[in-house]
């Protein structure tokens, strides 16, 4: 096997899930799934080995309609439910976690809030422009000193006439080196936070890129730094201010992240499986040890469980009931699940786990940066014991 590695959908709908799922949901899964196959699988490797994002595959991401799926058609979105959504980043991350990074960010920290938050000049500026390619954005709110602790935030700005002066910078953000504009959360002068829409090309704006990362080598990762940056006044969110703004971007990030982490397991599952089947020892295929079947029927087990829970979390997000600890609920649980599958599956490759011609390995690594983003495993935890016992423990 090589790095062309193709799946396939054996054996991974044991609860036959696809009856609850509609026509059109199907069809875009198969058309994502379809565009993947053809046009990432083959090069992610490489890309992820020279530590590289394939930018050229925005354009191929707009085509199927991963950027904005679930916002209206007249702001170039796909007018999709979230069960649709789900399953478009469900088919991205199966090949790769750095991909789905990169359209979740687009469509629900960066497209999402323009169009909850921001004017309706706003919406028709950028919306359709991030919805065919031609514009790529990032989601600043993460800082070099708050990460877990966005009240904590020192980015600030003042105001300055017809345009506020931002100052400060964010950490980890994705997109941020190749990004057109970025939506900004800050301080204003009374101390509450308001999100700002950024533009490249702003005097004192600048998006150095992080190197060296061993996880998301196929993702663009930098900073956001703002030094005496004008900002026009027509660039801020106006229909959102406080903590809520930014959280609720995350809860749909998080969403589209319960789903993604299935993908990245029924990958690791399917290689394992088949790899089970083709290597011999002792005299017959290693599917047919006892440890080798545990492994595999308990993967399945476990993605099954993650399935029905995203789902029914789709159908709340579509009745608009979908609470933030719902949310966190499976986020938590979807991505610990398909990091403990790679890890399992690593070991039932052996020593070909490691190598590039098999994708377990950089789901591994691509992993532990998505256990860790978007709110880490252990805050997850803790927003479900706020909900249990109404005690907030991390403040």
């Amino acid at each position: 096997m090589n790095s062309t590695h193709t799946t396939t959908s054996i054996n991974t709908d044991f609860y036959e899930i696809d009856d609850l799922l509609t026509e059109e949901h199907r069809l875009v899964r198969e058309a994502v799934r379809q565009m993947i196959n053809r046009d990432v699988r083959p090069i992610i490797e490489e890309y992820a080995q020279r530590s590289e994002f394939p930018k050229h595959l925005i354009q191929n991401f707009a085509e199927i309609g991963a950027f904005g799926p679930t916002l209206p058609v007249e702001y170039g979105g796909g007018g999709m439910d979230y069960i649709a959504y789900g399953l478009i980043t469900q088919e991205i991350e199966r090949c790769d976690s750095g991909m789905r990074s990169a359209v979740s960010v687009q469509s629900s920290l960066v497209m999402w809030p323009i169009y909850a938050y921001g004017s309706e000049a706003q919406r028709q500026k950028y919306l359709p422009r991030l919805a065919s390619g031609e514009m790529l954005g990032c989601f600043g709110l993460t800082e070099p000193s708050h990460g877990s602790n966005p009240a904590g935030m020192l980015t600030h700005f003042t105001d300055a006439g017809d345009h506020v002066v931002l100052n400060g910078s964010k950490l980890w953000i994705t997109n941020s080196p190749l990004a057109d504009i970025a939506v900004v959360w800050a301080r204003n002068e009374q101390g509450r936070i308001q999100g700002l829409i950024v533009e490249r090309g702003m005097e004192g704006f600048s998006t150095p890129e992080i190197h060296n990362k061993w996880s998301l080598r196929a993702s663009a990762t930098g900073e956001l730094v703002f030094d005496n940056v004008r900002v026009p006044k027509e660039n801020i969110l106006p229909n959102i201010e406080g903590l809520q703004g930014p959280l609720g971007c995350l809860d749909n990030a998080r969403y589209g992240i319960a789903w993604g982490a299935i993908g990245a397991a029924l990958d690791c599952y399917e290689t394992a499986r088949q790899y089970a089947l083709e290597r011999v020892q002792f005299g017959k295929p290693i599917a047919g040890f006892q440890l080798q079947q545990k492994k595999l029927a308990e993967m399945l087990t476990e993605i099954t469980k993650a399935q029905l829970l995203a789902w029914r979390l789709g159908t709340l997000k579509n009745e608009g009931r979908a609470t933030t600890a719902q949310i966190s609920m499976a986020k938590r649980n979807n991505v610990e699940m398909a990091l403990n599958i790679a890890r399992e599956a690593r070991q039932m490759l052996g020593g070909m786990g490691i190598v590039g011609d098999y994708p377990i390995m950089r789901h591994i690594m691509n992993l532990e940066s998505v256990i860790t983003y978007e709110g880490t495993h252990d805050i997850h935890l803790l927003i479900l014991g706020k909900e249990i016992t109404g005690i907030q423990a991390f403040k």
